[in-house]
């Protein structure tokens, strides 16, 4: 149970209501993680926005979000994402087994170099934000990713952090 009084489905008006049937259509359900946004239309609005723009990313994959997502989440101590991205991750055949290694040794991520480097990248960035120099991003580059897609997954990594204190702040709960 959230600290925050959460807006169900049944109670849902307005703009709420339209995200959640949208999610329904699109997920089957309502997500806790995004039930914790209803106090706030400005901030559902902001996330669902999100969500949609990284699901249709051309060039920022899914598998890579989701370790982006799982490792950082791993480093806030948010069970919640931690197993959202682990499930996901076993849709894309990772065993829980590789998760748990991975966990400890994130360079062991199955994807490729450009992909790794990135990972390696965002996670060195939530570790000590001040710890990146320009040979870092310069070696991104050199292996394809553009300042756009540098930006965004950075991004996407450090609001997974946000996120991940929202969620243990307010104490949500697995969907299970």
């Amino acid at each position: 149970m959230s600290l925050l009084n959460l807006i169900e489905k049944d109670q849902a008006t307005g703009r709420v209501a339209e995200i959640y049937e949208n999610m329904i259509n699109t997920m089957g359900f309502i997500p806790n993680a995004f039930k914790i946004y209803s106090p706030s239309i400005h901030v559902m609005e902001n996330q669902v926005g999100n969500l949609g723009y990284f699901m249709r990313h051309k060039t920022i994959g899914g598998k890579l979000l989701a370790f982006i997502r799982l490792l950082v989440s791993e480093k806030e101590q948010c069970a919640y994402c931690v197993g959202v991205n682990s499930g996901i991750l076993l849709q894309y055949g990772v065993l829980p087994e590789m998760i748990a290694e991975i966990q400890l040794d994130p360079s062991k991520a199955p994807l490729e170099e450009k992909e790794l480097a990135m990972l390696l990248f965002v996670l060195k960035v939530v570790k000590n934000s001040n710890s990146t120099e320009q040979g870092d991003v310069d070696k991104l580059r050199s292996l394809g990713w553009n300042d756009s897609e540098i930006l965004e997954a950075t991004y996407h990594a450090t609001n997974a952090v946000a996120s991940d204190m929202l969620f243990n702040a307010f104490k949500i709960v697995s969907d299970r």
